[in-house]
């Protein structure tokens, strides 16, 4: 393994990321288990950052690309009709809720925000854009350009002009202590007034995820983005709801994340957990903001047969298997057992989320104040009690947690058990230290 990594050291960038101390290469996986190359198996519980959203070796899904493989065609381009890709856009419009909805296919989330921000900044002739603090969209130039956490913006340039507003990260929000109503009011009144004193008033979009996921799976109160979608219509600007990491029934109560705030947006933007593996994307759009671009386009990749074939597998094996229904389920378990760890460890300051999306936010003993360093060892006590967690949140305190949504219940015990003992052990790191 210190072989591989040499290697990787010297031809990968340096700013690529790996996880651990001894980062490990996974060389086998089936159902929520994957296997390094030393022979160890591990429960999967961030899922490839939240894409195997179904879990590795399913059936249905390798048996329907083998099928597309055998046809000898892997790639054809836009420039050619796509069954494949029109059946499955077909079934996304009809499950979006958006009316007279195209859906345009992508190879990442990244590309469909690009696109969605090209579309809203061409629909209202305008380049700015309203977007949340401790947001991410993604790594291109107007991704970064509009990502509110600097840990993940490499750039200041940008090619639209952003303004922030607060909502998205209650748990660090100056209106944090205030009631769910009272923040929303005010909120709401943080974005007026950013719109009448940052802005030209002719504002594009806003683009916002439901649940924050880089920034830490940081969950606002349900409501706040139908209270934000009354306002934004008052100025005809356009909302963008960034579902990558939301959508497909991952948060449980619904099958996007925008739905448990009782608005339908302008658009929605999709990845990750779609192709299970596959690398798809894309984003749904009402039919006169999809069509408004006046100059030819195409896209090399995006929706080519074999992933819209997988991506259609694994949409069917979600809708069949009631997935969405285990999420809530199984979230709702997982909910309650971090809180019962929390309340025994003082370096846990929050638990959040919804469904299979939760975050555990680490702090010093004591406060408030963000503890990168718990995180760290969290991660490596995880790793040592055979279990796979992320890490993410403004200041890299936060454990991500988001597994295959076909969880079982014996491996909520299993999480359950594994992560009390690892939070329980970094917490005893931290006190030895002081």
């Amino acid at each position: 393994m210190s072989e591989l990594l040499d290697r990787h050291r010297a031809v990968l960038p340096d700013w690529l990321a790996l996880y651990y101390e001894e980062p490990i290469e996974i060389v086998h996986a089936a159902g929520r288990r994957v296997t390094d190359s030393t022979g160890r198996t591990y429960l999967d519980l961030f899922a490839g950052i939240l894409t195997n959203a179904i879990g590795y070796d399913v059936a249905e899904i390798s048996d329907a690309v083998r099928k597309q493989l055998d046809t000898g065609v892997l790639h054809t381009s836009t420039l050619y009709l796509i069954r494949q890709q029109v059946e499955l856009a077909e079934k996304i419009a009809k499950l979006s809720g958006i009316p007279d909805a195209k859906v345009f296919f992508t190879n990442s989330g990244t590309e469909a925000n690009e696109t969605a921000l090209m579309l809203a900044t061409q629909y209202r002739r305008s380049n700015q854009v309203l977007a949340m603090r401790n947001s991410y969209h993604g790594r291109a130039f107007a991704t970064v350009g509009i990502t509110g956490n600097r840990g993940w913006a490499a750039s200041a340039l940008s090619p639209v002009k952003v303004s922030y507003v607060h909502g998205g990260y209650p748990y660090r929000s100056p209106f944090g202590e205030l009631s769910e109503k009272d923040y929303i009011a005010a909120c709401v009144a943080d974005l007026r007034d950013v719109i009448q004193t940052t802005t030209a008033g002719d504002v594009a979009c806003m683009i916002a995820e439901p649940i924050q996921g880089v920034g830490g799976f940081c969950t606002p109160p349900d409501g706040l983005f139908g209270a934000f979608a009354e306002v934004l219509r008052e100025y005809g600007i356009l909302l963008i709801s960034d579902e990558v990491q939301t959508g497909w029934g991952r948060t449980g109560e619904h099958f996007w994340g925008m739905q448990a705030h009782d608005v339908v947006p302008d658009m929605m933007t999709f990845a990750k957990g779609l192709g299970n593996g596959l690398a798809i994307g894309g984003l749904i759009a009402r039919k006169d903001v999809m069509d408004c671009l006046t100059a030819n386009s195409i896209s090399t990749f995006g929706g080519n047969p074999v992933a819209a074939t997988g991506a259609h597998a694994t949409l069917d094996y979600v809708l069949e298997h009631d997935l969405q229904a285990n999420a809530a389920r199984q979230g709702a378990r997982m909910l309650a057992g971090l809180r019962e760890i929390a309340a025994a460890n003082p370096i846990v300051g929050d638990v959040r989320g919804k469904g299979l999306m939760i975050g555990v936010e680490l702090v010093e003993p004591g406060g408030k104040e963000p503890s990168p360093r718990a995180a760290v060892r969290v991660l490596e006590h995880t790793k040592a009690r055979n279990l796979l967690v992320g890490k993410g949140g403004m200041h890299n305190n936060v454990i991500r947690l988001a597994p295959p949504m076909t969880l079982t219940d014996d491996e909520v015990e299993e999480a359950l058990a594994g992560l009390g003992a690892a939070i329980a052990a970094a917490t005893q790191d931290l006190e030895e230290a002081r």
